[in-house]
């Protein structure tokens, strides 16, 4: 939630469009590790590349939190940061009370606030990751069944050698739920995007309160999604996780749809770029802010509302705020439904053989989407509005289910299609 706020503060000259590249870099980043690490994963101790990876997240963290530091060009230097790790946006909401401000180490120019932090934070959990595998983690190979099977353990010389099943994978089925997952990662990584710059919109809320509103109502939907993963186990068991996944896809496209604009009442305008003295009309989120102002308000911030700059807030309805957040429990719904399913799906196809450049490529796939979306949704809301987003993913989201209806059959567990256990 941060990240658009942090950006306009070091780089006054970054706009919405390259905010959606920052958000994309780290994904093209990921993408391109993936398959190298699921190779490397797949013939070395996993341990290797946990660690490598843990280490250029700490390393990637320590740079986000100086990326104020250099005399110009700070938004490429946050588009490094961010093309090497991402941290997660939860975890911003427990730092928003610091403020824009906070505290600076003038002997080593480190400047600790609300932005900075959670990066920091980033780093300490990565130096801490590193030293839990070492003390902690022992590797074990499983059968299809969950059964440990023969250990190969790489950090001696010896090793036992590993049944492999025979029977060919399903590559259809492989490729079917690759593009499943890039559409629920696409569909995620651009609700993520679009949630700041749509709420500072739609209910004029500060670069401060964006960051703390809309950290809570994530952080909300972390809890929401423990509960979701909690309970998707035992339906799962009852309904299978091929009709939990077209559920989880119906839900999120009930989501985006109550998301479309509606009504005769607009959102407010940055009437201090207008050329006139016309006052606008107040709005829903006006009252919101009204009847709870945030204590670390900063008022010398820029003008609050939706830019004149887009032409589309003089003739769009605004969004209201029950509807924004019954939208957002509902995609907190089927998110992570579909997420947590389709890996499922994708293990239980591969079965016991390795999985790590399997794995990979799916990984690789999600971080595709998690590249386009920013891109596409930063790009078509800034020149045609919410409506226009909104409807192109309900779309996509309508063509997804389409495709699980096609492949539904096929998307079944190895030992079931070699016939060795029933489904």
């Amino acid at each position: 939630m941060s990240i658009w706020p942090y950006l306009q503060k070091i780089d006054q000259t970054a706009d919405a469009s390259f905010l959606g590249w920052v958000i994309a870099s780290y994904s093209l980043g990921q993408m391109v590790a993936s398959p190298i690490f699921g190779f490397w994963s797949n013939y070395r101790p996993r341990k290797e590349p946990l660690i490598v990876s843990i280490f250029i997240s700490v390393a990637a963290n320590c740079l986000y939190a100086y990326v104020h530091v250099p005399a110009s060009h700070n938004k490429y230097y946050m588009l490094i940061a961010r093309g090497l790790v991402g941290f997660g946006a939860v975890f911003q909401t427990c730092f928003a009370f610091i403020g824009e401000k906070g505290v600076t180490w003038d002997v080593i120019k480190l400047q600790i606030n609300m932005y900075t932090t959670p990066a920091l934070l980033g780093a300490f959990l990565g130096i801490l990751n590193i030293i839990l595998i070492f003390a902690i983690l022992r590797e074990h190979r499983v059968d299809d069944s969950g059964r440990q099977c023969k250990n190969i353990n790489f950090d001696e010389e010896s090793t036992d050698e590993v049944q492999v099943p025979q029977g060919n994978i399903d590559q259809v089925a492989v490729v079917a739920i690759n593009v499943l997952f890039f559409v629920i990662l696409f569909i995620f990584a651009l609700f993520e995007t679009i949630v700041t710059p749509l709420t500072m919109d739609m209910y004029a809320w500060t670069q401060v309160q964006a960051v703390l509103y809309d950290g809570i109502i994530l952080a909300a939907l972390g809890v929401e999604a423990v509960v979701i993963f909690l309970g998707v186990k035992l339906f799962s068991r009852k309904i299978g996780e091929r009709a939990i996944l077209l559920g989880g896809l119906i839900v999120v496209w009930v989501g985006f749809f109550i998301l479309l604009p509606w009504g005769n009442q607009f959102p407010k305008i940055q009437w201090e770029d207008l050329h006139n003295n016309s006052i606008p009309n107040t709005t829903f989120g006006e009252i919101i802010i009204g009847l709870w102002k945030s204590p670390m308000e900063d008022h010398n911030e820029r003008p609050t509302g939706c830019s004149i700059e887009e032409a589309w807030c003089l003739y769009t309805p605004v969004i209201h705020l029950a509807q924004f957040l019954t939208s957002v429990v509902l995609i907190g719904i089927g998110y992570p439904v579909c997420n947590l399913m389709s890996y499922t799906l994708y293990s239980k196809i591969l079965g016991p053989k390795p999985q790590g450049v399997y794995m990979g490529w799916l990984t690789a796939s999600g971080s595709g989407a998690r590249i386009l979306g920013p891109v596409f949704i930063s790009q078509v809301y800034a020149h045609w509005g919410p409506r226009w987003a909104f409807c192109l993913v309900c779309g996509i989201v309508v063509l997804t289910i389409t495709l699980l209806g096609v492949v539904y059959k096929r998307l079944i567990a190895f030992s079931v299609r070699y016939g060795r256990i029933q489904e």
